[in-house]
């Protein structure tokens, strides 16, 4: 269970929590890792953190490596232990991140990321090299550092052009098929880390692809992955968990709800992976338009977790928001009220707001007003923040359901008396719009939809975050028809001209992928200023 945890603890850590929390999950990563290690049978200690102490003085004493020929000195226990200490260098970098919120914290912390990703760098040139000394556990050595030397390559190549400079120049880099080939050696190759290694290609596979990617994740891939796991532990939790998402990503949502249900019930001591269930069923019954539904696993997610009580609370609003007016609300909420109390939930860390969190408080502040002008379709906005459109794109009858719903939204506004958000809505109806004419395979009109979002540009007075991500899924689908110049032009544009607006790195991670994904040269070029 403690090696199940492990990698998401990190991707909870990634997307942002409360100060304090975050702290808690960066202890907790040390934790896990000396139970994963006490678990796969060291049993020569009689606990975890004697065990750490214990590997570590083995390294040896000059600091291990760093020198040409200094490997071939070091005995198998040093080279574990070197291993071992990388790590740890891990862990310490994100508590020294979190302990402080000032720049000699990040340095310190960045210092320690360096001096572990030269330790991997190191112990990968001698596990290739020929001199290499192979004792009966060196194939748990080559585990731990295709795992490490996996996980950086693959972490880095996520990052955009400008960030990934400032990186290389500190002497990182990144290369995805390197880091993907080198985690899937590490998840086939039945070591200590194996598990490790197979759950972070899950999360890249069934998470990262799509949050930041072009939402084309390998699910075949995951699935093969997974399989041996899943005969092994039918009842693992975090196996059924993946499996949901896999079943999810597919479109199959009634398959995917039945394995969240049941990654619910197969355990009941860490009640913060049942909160990772109910987010993905609170998107399950979305894509459904079971609005009561998704409602109630927000509510569940307001009431017990603390990720994100500011998303929770807009995301309960935005879901009465979407039912008739006739229609009763449960536990007598009301969609006002709530949208009004998400400025209060407001959290910082490092000094800023959660990008998502920011979102939703620009998206309810309308709300304040006496009389206010409601959202047309906030579920659908924040849906396509999620990349949600790509997952409905299986199943025909799911992007159905989510064009009538925004065709219904379109007449009201249409209907309704002008107002200062009007460009604003009819821009994020036509966007959406657009994502689901592409479902349908109705290519030009999606475009068309797209481009009179571009058009309105300099119209748009609260949502400027639609002209970039318009741009943005227009090149997606130049891409998808062929007219591969036209998008790497569409995607520089909008990497280079537009700044300062919602969820900008969350578009930026997109655009570098697309542009990744094309072969592009991915370095600044000169502003493209024609469509």
């Amino acid at each position: 269970m403690y090696v199940c945890i492990y990698i998401f603890i990190f991707e909870l850590i990634i997307f942002s929590h409360p100060p304090s929390i975050r702290k808690l999950l960066c202890m907790i990563l040390v934790w896990l890792y000396c139970k994963y290690v006490r678990h796969c049978h060291c049993v020569f200690v009689h606990s975890s953190l004697e065990f750490l102490l214990f590997s570590l003085r083995f390294r040896r004493k000059s600091g291990g490596l760093g020198s040409r020929g200094a490997n071939d000195d070091l005995s198998e226990e040093q080279l574990h232990a070197e291993v071992c200490y990388a790590e740890c260098l891990l862990h310490r970098a994100a508590l020294t991140f979190l302990q402080d919120e000032n720049m000699v914290s990040f340095i310190k912390g960045g210092i320690k990321v360096r001096n572990s990703y030269l330790i991997y760098k190191e112990l990968n040139a001698f596990v290739q090299s020929d001199t290499a000394f192979k004792g009966p556990n060196h194939k748990h050595l080559e585990g731990g550092v295709s795992f490490g030397i996996g996980a950086f390559n693959l972490t880095l190549s996520l990052f955009p052009a400008r960030l990934l400079k400032l990186l290389e120049f500190a002497g990182f880099s990144g290369d995805k098929e390197f880091g993907i080939s080198q985690l899937y050696t590490g998840a086939t190759s039945h070591t200590l880390r194996s598990m490790l290694c197979a759950l972070l290609l899950l999360c890249f596979y069934t998470f990262l692809s799509f949050i930041l990617g072009t939402g084309e994740g390998d699910v075949e891939e995951a699935e093969r992955l997974l399989k041996p796991f899943r005969l092994r532990y039918p009842r693992g939790a975090i196996f059924l968990f993946f499996a949901g998402r896999a079943e999810e990503i597919k479109g199959n949502i009634d398959e995917a709800v039945a394995l969240f249900e049941d990654g619910c019930k197969a355990q009941q001591a860490w009640k913060q992976f049942h909160h990772m269930c109910y987010w993905e069923l609170m998107w399950c019954f979305t894509f459904k338009k079971h609005w009561k539904m998704a409602y109630f696993y927000a509510d569940l997610l307001s009431q017990e977790s603390r990720w994100s009580k500011a998303m929770y609370v807009y995301m309960k609003a935005a879901y009465l928001s979407m039912l008739p007016d006739t229609e009763s609300r449960p536990f007598g909420d009301n969609e006002v009220d709530l949208f009004r109390q998400v400025p209060t939930y407001k959290q910082k860390i490092a000094g800023k707001s959660p990008p998502t969190e920011k979102f939703a408080i620009r998206k309810a502040r309308r709300y304040k007003a006496s009389n206010p002008i409601r959202l047309p379709v906030p579920v659908l906005e924040m849906m396509y923040m999620w990349n949600g459109f790509s997952m409905i794109s299986k199943q025909p009858e799911l992007t159905e359901g989510m064009m009538e719903t925004l065709l219904e939204a379109e007449r009201t506004l249409k209907a309704a008396q002008e107002n200062v958000y009007s460009v604003d809505d009819t821009c994020v109806i036509l966007l959406l719009k657009g994502l689901c004419l592409k479902n349908q395979g109705q290519t030009q009109t999606a475009e068309d939809c797209f481009r009179q979002v571009y058009s309105s540009e300099k119209k748009l007075k609260f949502d400027h975050y639609l002209v970039p991500n318009a741009l943005l899924e227009m090149s997606l689908l130049y891409i998808d028809t062929g007219r591969k110049e036209q998008a790497i032009h569409l995607l520089q544009k909008a990497k280079k001209n537009y700044k300062e607006y919602s969820m900008e790195s969350r578009t930026q991670f997109r655009v570098h992928a697309a542009l990744t994904k094309l072969k592009a040269d991915t370095n600044d070029q000169d502003e493209i200023t024609t469509l």
